[in-house]
């Protein structure tokens, strides 16, 4: 029997394994705010082969992350909400929670 999460909480799973694991982590060893499409996909193939986890969870977490505005797309590229900006040039640490606190706050 399956115990399925909630609609949500599988969302927000996505997003914080997405943006842990593949965008900020891209986003350091680049050294840049915006990333293309096809680097993105050689690093989220990277991840998913290390970590094991299935496209569907990247690409909806992906996706999910845009919808809460953390990330921008534009034709092919990819860019980070100027307001993590300070983050990446600090170099540092910018978790989930931290990444959602910082977009949101008006």
């Amino acid at each position: 029997m399956l115990s399925e999460k909630g609609k949500y909480a599988s969302a927000t799973e996505n997003r914080r394994f997405v943006w842990a694991e593949i965008i900020w982590p891209l986003i350091l060893e680049i050294n840049d705010v915006a990333f293309s499409l096809k680097r993105y996909q050689q690093k989220r193939d990277e991840v998913r082969i290390k970590k094991n986890v299935t496209i569907t969870v990247t690409s909806r977490g992906l996706v999910s992350l845009m919808q809460k505005g953390i990330i921008r797309k534009e034709k092919n590229i990819y860019s980070i909400h100027f307001k993590l900006i300070p983050y990446m040039r600090l170099r540092a640490t910018c978790d989930y929670a931290t990444a959602i606190h910082e977009v949101r706050i008006k």
